[in-house]
């Protein structure tokens, strides 16, 4: 088991590229089971989450080439399983995006109930409405989703809440169906629309992505493609908070400005100096923080993977601050007893954290209790002036791709360390 060791109070200063989008390039990698040929994937992050779904690819019977570090070449026209074990599904939230692409393109699939972060309850009852809708039908029998149809239909599908996930798994379902697919009350995000693009590329007849209204007209087959993945818009958020807390200068490049625009107006109305490129962001400190509120909403509201990052920063202003979670529920929190051990004052009541202004972290030995959460005690840690000891931190590889390089090299004092077994042994 590994750990950051950082010692705060430097600002960061220079240059930092974006990778992709980890939650746009893990739907895509399911959606490559769908192509009757080879796909080039380019911009594809160096993360742990990636690592899983490649293998998992692997196992089900694709070949999977690297042609270098940020582009695979996968041919999944060989698969002929349709199961994902559960050793494999636990790991990571998104493993049930292969439920949708092995149901397009074989009619079943049986995959594990999917694990990842624990932010609270987060059920795939929408996901499996929609299969539903589709003429599917499943069986849930010790953690695995058994789904199989004899043909999938299209169907007029409108969700009772927004949720990415079942969004873009309804459409992986939906390319190959007989018929028109209509799904009401569809999640807008970025990432939603690239897979949409993607499958778009392979021959797929999807419209309106990026609305709340997603139509599918359903063909025959698909085609391999080549295809860049989006920048990372939370990767992107995540440096500029850092940019801001620890009062440097950041220039953040290889990013899409208008998938930031919610994060920008937050900053700037925090006190910093933001001004946008073309394909860059320039995050800048230009004296104290002003408190503000905000509400977590779906895609173009501030984004609930940004709010643990956020909530580092309103720790650093003076006054009242208040965070309303309106997307997960007080799961979201849980970073909030580690951020007190560095002196964070947050008292949480549901989904509301009331944000007092402490101005500068203590460093301490705290751990990531799941993947955002990381990333905010990373951001505590550079602000503040003493050490910090982050544990935990496979949680944080799941979505951020060297992020200790890229740290460093915008002049932070972060190490990565092995803890020695007899201590992990102690501890345990």
């Amino acid at each position: 088991m590994e750990k950051y060791v950082i010692h705060g109070g430097k600002p960061l200063v220079g240059e930092v590229t974006i990778s992709g989008a980890k939650n746009a390039v893990l739907a895509i990698l399911s959606a490559t089971i769908l192509a009757d040929g080879p796909c080039i994937i380019e911009n594809i992050p160096n993360i742990s989450d990636v690592a899983i779904s490649i293998q998992i690819l692997r196992d089900l019977g694709a070949r999977v080439k690297v042609i270098n570090k940020s582009t695979l070449e996968i041919d999944a026209s060989h698969i002929r399983i349709t199961e994902v074990p559960y050793d494999q599904a636990k790991l990571m939230r998104a493993s049930y995006y292969f439920l949708g692409a092995l149901l397009g393109k074989f009619n079943r699939a049986k995959v594990a109930m999917p694990g990842g972060c624990n932010l609270g309850v987060r059920p795939i009852d929408q996901h499996l409405k929609g299969f539903k809708s589709l003429n599917a039908s499943y069986t849930l029998d010790y953690g695995m989703i058994d789904i199989s149809a004899d043909q999938l239909t299209g169907s007029n599908i409108c969700f009772d809440i927004v949720s990415v996930g079942a969004t873009i798994n309804v459409m992986l379902a939906a390319v190959k169906a007989d018929g028109l697919t209509i799904i009401e009350n569809a999640a807008k995000e970025p990432h939603v629309v690239d897979v949409a693009n993607f499958l778009n590329s392979m021959g797929a007849n999807i419209m309106g992505a990026g609305t709340d209204v997603i139509k599918i007209k359903g063909v025959q087959s698909l085609h391999g493609v080549e295809y860049s993945v989006i920048p990372d818009q939370i990767e992107a958020g995540t440096y500029m908070v850092a940019a801001a807390a620890t009062k440097g200068d950041v220039l953040v490049k290889n990013i899409i400005p208008k998938h930031l625009e919610s994060i920008t107006a937050k900053l700037q109305k925090i006190g910093l100096e933001v001004t946008e490129y073309d394909d860059s962001v320039r995050v800048k400190y230009i004296g104290e923080f002003n408190r503000t509120n905000i509400k977590t909403r779906p895609h173009p509201g501030f984004p609930t993977d940004m709010q643990p990052q956020i909530a580092v920063l309103l720790s650093l202003a003076e006054g009242t601050s208040i965070i309303t979670e309106g997307v997960f529920g007080d799961g979201r929190f849980k970073y909030v007893d580690e951020l007190s051990r560095m002196g964070a004052d947050i008292s949480v009541d549901g989904h509301v954290a009331i944000i007092e202004g402490i101005g500068r972290f203590t460093g301490a030995q705290v751990k990531a209790v799941d993947l955002r959460a990381g990333a905010a005690m990373i951001i505590a840690a550079l602000s503040a002036e003493d050490m910090t000891e982050i544990e935990n931190i496979c949680y944080i590889e799941r979505g951020y791709s060297e992020i200790e390089v890229k740290l460093r090299a915008l002049g932070a004092d972060i190490k990565k360390i092995m803890i020695p077994e007899k201590i992990l042994q102690t501890a345990l």
